[in-house]
């Protein structure tokens, strides 16, 4: 039973050490796209321990399971697992991580069906607010102008995705400021940030105990809009990018000296107004190899009593 636990506490390990490690580290503001890989691959690597272990367990547990996961492999292999020591808490172990992963599983299926019913629910809106012209089909149009007294601006996704900007919006931004708002939205559409934020909120919604994932859910917030300015910032500048956030939410109270639901606006604005020195390309070089390197450290954990065998 020594790789399925050895698996089971490196994931339990990661899920409370991985949120403490990212949190006092200062580079993630600076580099958001690399800090959301870096997530990513943790909370990958932190769901693949826990399906090796429930994989082994398995094995040890039913013969029928112990042949199909070692049917490919030579001849020795499953002996140096010694699966026939795990003992009754093995099936106990497995039973436990599969209902874990068939949460997951469901709350995943829910969040995305959630997403799809408020997508549905705000295209029908928008078609009540901007009606199709005659000879125009539905879809054709990537930008929408609706009339409005608040400033906005969001991507609408989906099969047939929409850039939809208020009439508000387009009075109160100057210049090139309207061209970063379009281009922070665009960027959250290249770079799928919405499938980030449905798996953050599944995983933190399924499992709220587990730092992790409340942890994942919070940072992915943060970091897809910090990735979307800098992304902005990129093609029509910081100052611009800046003064087109103020634009849009100046009137909602943000900047105020009580807190408000969008309190991070600020801190955007102040991170794009006095900017830091990004990292080096080697260091985010590292970052994003050392990051990748995590999910591989269950596997060579699952891997090497086969391997030393067939050695």
């Amino acid at each position: 039973m020594l790789v399925s636990c050895t698996l089971l506490l490196l994931g339990a390990l990661a899920a409370v050490v991985a949120p403490g490690l990212m949190a006092r580290a200062r580079w993630p503001e600076r580099e958001p796209v690399v800090a959301l890989w870096v997530w990513q691959c943790v909370v990958a690597g932190v769901l693949l321990s826990f399906a090796l272990s429930m994989t082994f367990s398995a094995a040890a547990a039913w013969q029928a399971v112990r042949g199909h996961v070692f049917a490919p492999a030579p001849h020795g292999v499953a002996e140096a697992y010694a699966l026939g020591a795990y003992g009754p808490w093995s099936a106990v172990i497995a039973v436990v991580l599969a209902l874990g992963g068939l949460w997951t599983a469901a709350m995943l299926a829910r969040e995305i069906h959630r997403s799809r019913l408020r997508r549905r629910r705000r295209r029908g809106e928008l078609l009540v607010r901007s009606p199709l012209l005659p000879g125009e089909e539905p879809g054709t149009e990537r930008l929408v102008v609706l009339e409005g007294e608040r400033p906005d601006a969001w991507w609408l996704p989906g099969a047939a995705p929409r850039l939809v900007v208020t009439t508000a919006a387009l009075g109160r931004l100057k210049g090139r400021q309207l061209d970063a708002v379009l281009a922070h939205e665009r960027g959250h559409a290249r770079a799928r940030h919405d499938w980030l934020l449905y798996c953050s909120s599944a995983l933190a919604t399924g499992f709220p105990q587990v730092p992790v994932f409340a942890a994942f859910r919070d940072e992915m917030h943060r970091l897809v809009e910090l990735a979307a300015d800098d992304m902005a910032s990129r093609r029509f500048g910081r100052l611009t990018t800046a003064l087109a956030l103020v634009g849009l939410n100046e009137d909602r109270g943000v900047f105020g000296p009580c807190p408000a639901p969008d309190a991070q606006v600020p801190i955007r604005v102040n991170r794009l107004l006095a900017p830091v020195e990004r990292l080096t390309a080697g260091r985010r070089l590292r970052l994003t190899a050392a990051a990748a390197l995590v999910p591989v450290v269950p596997l060579l954990v699952a891997f090497a009593p086969g391997l030393r065998a067939l050695g």
